[in-house]
C-alpha cells in the first residue's frame, strides 16, 4: 500500500509541513517548527493563517476591512511568528509607516523636554511611534536630521525650528509629507504653526512689576534674533513705554559666566535695576544663580520674574513669579494638527496659525505676599 507523501517546505524561520489532507485546525501548530534563520515575512504569516498575502496586507494597513474570523487568524499567525512589518517596504508601496519625526533644539531645557513628551504621548494615543532628534539650534543639523527622517519614510514631522538663523525648512523639501512647526514660526506659509502669547504675557508681567513700584526694570535674555525672545522683548518695551520708563535690555545670557558678569556690572552701576525680567528658562536659572552667588536678596534687594515656568520654580527661596506657557498643550495641539493632515492626506497651501494663551503665576519673588500661587489668566 502506497504511503502518503509529505512535502516539507522551509521558509527561513518557519518550517511548514503540508499535506493534501492537512486540516484547518492544524494551522495553529505550524509555528512550532520555527528556526532562527531569518525574520518572518508576510508570506509566512499568510501561509500560517491559510490566507493570501493580499489579505494580510489589507489587515495590516486597515485600508480594506476583512472578516472577524480572518482577522483573528492573521493576528494569531502574527503573534506566533512575532512578525514585524517592514515599514520602509510599506512606504515604498505607498502605505503609511505609522511613524512621525520630532525635531527640537535640545532637551536640557525643561520646556523643550515637556513639549517633546507631549508630542510622544499624543502619537502613542494615535498608534504612532516617534523618531526624536535635536538640532542643537543649528539649521544645517536641522536640515540633515529632517532628510534622515524623510529617508525613513515618516508620515509627517513636528519641528521646533532652530534659532541661529532663519529656518531653511521649505515645502519643496518635504513634498507631500505634512509638517507642523511650533513655538517658533518659519517663513513658509504652508506649514501649520502653533505659538503662544509671547508679547502679551511679557507685557502683563512687566506691568505687574511696575504696579509694585519698580521704575528700573532690566530684561535679561538671549539674542533677539530668536522669534520668541524678540516677541517677549516687545511686550517688555511696550509696558515700559506706556509707563514712561527707560528700557534696559541685555541679550547675552549665553552662559552662567556671561550672565554673572552682566549682573555684577548692572548692580554696580550708578542707577542699578530694582527688578529683573528674564525672557526664558535658561536665562532665569542663570540670573537666579548669579543673584544667589552675589548675596542679593530676592525680592528685598531686587525683584525677579521670568518667562516660562519650570519644575523647581515653586521651590526656590522665594518661589518665582513667572509667565507660564502651556508647553504640554502646545505639543499636543501641534501633534493633533499633524495627525489631521495625515488622516486627510493633504498638504495645505496656507497652514493654520494657532496662538495659545499664557498665564501669570504670582508667587513671592516679585514682591507679592501670597502664601500660595495666584494665577492670572
Amino acid at each position: 500500500m502506497a504511503r502518503a507523501t509529505q512535502n516539507v517546505q522551509v521558509f527561513g524561520v518557519i518550517q511548514v509541513t503540508s499535506s493534501p489532507k492537512n486540516p484547518p485546525a492544524a494551522r495553529d501548530k505550524r509555528a512550532k517548527g520555527v528556526v532562527a534563520h531569518r525574520k518572518p515575512t508576510m508570506s509566512d504569516v499568510a501561509r500560517l493563517a491559510g490566507v493570501g498575502t493580499m489579505t494580510v496586507s489589507r489587515f495590516l494597513s486597515g485600508a480594506v476591512p476583512v472578516s472577524a474570523e480572518t482577522a483573528r487568524r492573521v493576528q494569531v499567525a502574527i503573534d506566533q511568528l512575532n512578525y514585524r512589518p517592514n515599514e520602509l517596504a510599506r512606504a515604498f508601496r505607498g502605505q503609511r509607516t505609522r511613524s512621525i519625526g520630532l525635531i527640537v533644539p535640545y532637551l536640557y531645557d525643561s520646556f523643550f523636554a515637556n513639549c517633546a513628551h507631549s508630542v510622544i504621548t499624543a502619537a502613542r494615543e494615535h498608534g504612532y511611534s516617534v523618531l526624536l532628534t535635536t538640532s542643537n539650534e543649528d539649521p544645517d543639523t536641522e536640515i540633515a536630521e529632517a532628510e534622515q527622517m524623510l529617508q525613513r519614510a515618516v508620515d509627517g514631522l513636528v519641528v521646533i525650528p532652530a534659532m541661529s538663523r532663519p529656518s531653511e525648512l521649505t515645502r519643496a523639501m518635504f513634498g507631500k509629507t505634512p509638517v507642523v512647526v511650533f513655538d517658533r514660526p518659519v517663513a513658509n506659509q504652508s506649514f501649520d504653526v502653533v505659538l503662544v502669547q509671547n508679547t502679551a504675557g511679557s507685557h502683563r508681567v512687566v506691568q505687574h512689576l511696575i504696579e509694585h513700584g519698580h521704575k528700573r526694570i532690566t530684561l535679561m535674555g538671549l539674542s533677539r534674533s530668536l522669534f520668541t525672545i524678540n516677541a517677549r522683548f516687545l511686550g517688555y518695551r511696550r509696558a515700559m513705554q506706556e509707563a514712561g520708563l527707560e528700557e534696559d535690555a541685555f541679550s547675552g545670557c549665553n552662559s552662567q559666566e556671561d550672565t554673572l558678569q552682566a549682573i555684577q556690572e548692572k548692580l554696580g552701576g550708578p542707577n542699578p535695576p530694582t527688578a529683573f525680567f528674564t525672557s526664558n528658562t535658561l536665562s532665569t536659572r542663570y540670573v537666579l544663580s548669579a543673584l544667589i552667588n552675589l548675596g542679593v536678596r530676592i525680592p528685598n534687594d531686587v525683584a525677579l520674574v521670568g518667562f516660562d515656568d519650570f519644575e523647581l520654580s515653586d521651590l526656590t527661596a522665594p518661589p518665582l513669579t513667572v509667565v507660564r506657557q502651556p508647553a504640554s498643550e502646545m505639543g499636543r495641539v501641534a501633534a493633533s494638527l499633524l495627525f489631521e493632515r495625515i488622516a486627510r492626506g493633504e498638504v495645505p497651501q496656507t497652514g493654520n496659525r494657532i496662538v495659545l494663551p499664557v498665564e501669570i503665576v504670582l508667587r513671592r519673588s516679585c514682591g507679592c505676599k501670597h502664601r500660595t500661587p495666584v494665577v492670572i489668566h
